[in-house]
């Protein structure tokens, strides 16, 4: 049985559905990636695995048992959960928040112990944070500060770690920089990712698994070659694309595409 899933999950806001009946089984010890057009349920979904949103029905299951009826330190023992938009307060420096992934791990005065600065040190060290561990993280650049939030996450000593939008704002060396890191993670320390991405050649490249979501529900999830087809990006994205395989990873890879139905505003031009 694996460790994350949900079953028949409907989540909205309001009288709005943004997810709907949906079930998924996130597999263990691998990197799941979640694609979709801008709208379409992929951060609800994610917010609601990790307990962040509570659904209007159907239910998320983490190690066999409902999560919205375990403790909250008990599933920040088990999972952590990157937000789109983390905000860390004003002067705090890499190491100061690294270590509020101990947080889940304390007890009675909440004084951290020399085996949680141990965690914190490995933490600080396995993401190449050593030399700017005392830099206040407002002087860092974007790459620097997600892999600070993905320091703490590690710190936090969980075998589950989603993230949304790891790569959003980062160039392109940076990017590969964040995710290399979390599949080096996932190699050597058998973590289970779970990540939202809008790159689908990253997400083919970097994922054992592939869910495409349109409209609050899985059109198709699988391998990276069962998932980014012709078909399925034409029903999900409605583009028409060329799909090849990249000669380094012989992973799959979108070469080129177009839009099904050109904008409006290609449409007026055209007419002019």
């Amino acid at each position: 049985m694996d460790r994350l899933s949900a079953i028949n999950l409907t989540v909205g806001y309001g009288n709005t559905a943004i997810v709907s009946q949906l079930h998924l089984n996130i597999p263990d010890g691998k990197i799941t990636t979640i694609i979709g057009p801008n709208g379409c349920g992929k951060s609800t979904l994610l917010k609601t695995l990790s307990r962040i949103l509570k659904p209007k029905s159907g239910t998320v299951y983490l190690d066999g048992k409902e999560i919205e009826k375990q403790p909250t330190k008990t599933v920040a023992k088990k999972l952590a959960i990157l937000p789109q938009a983390a905000y860390a307060p004003e002067g705090l420096t890499v190491r100061e928040l690294v270590s509020y992934g101990r947080y889940p791990h304390q007890k009675g005065t909440g004084r951290l112990k020399p085996s949680d600065w141990e965690k914190i040190d490995w933490a600080i060290h396995v993401t190449g944070l050593t030399a700017l561990q005392d830099r206040e993280i407002d002087s860092l650049s974007g790459g620097q500060r997600q892999k600070v939030w993905i320091a703490m996450a590690l710190a936090q000593e969980t075998d589950l770690i989603l993230l949304d939008e790891p790569t959003t704002y980062l160039d392109m060396s940076h990017q590969l920089e964040v995710l290399e890191l979390l599949q080096y993670l996932n190699q050597t320390e058998n973590r289970t990712i779970v990540m939202v991405l809008h790159d689908l050649n990253h997400a083919a490249r970097f994922s054992h698994y592939m869910v495409a979501m349109k409209n609050g529900i899985i059109v198709k999830d699988g391998t990276p070659e069962e998932v980014l087809t012709p078909e399925v990006l034409r029903e999900v994205f409605q583009i028409d694309a060329v799909i090849g395989k990249d000669p380094r990873t012989k992973r799959p890879i979108c070469l080129t595409y177009h839009a099904l139905q050109p904008s409006p505003f290609f449409q007026q031009s055209s007419a002019v």
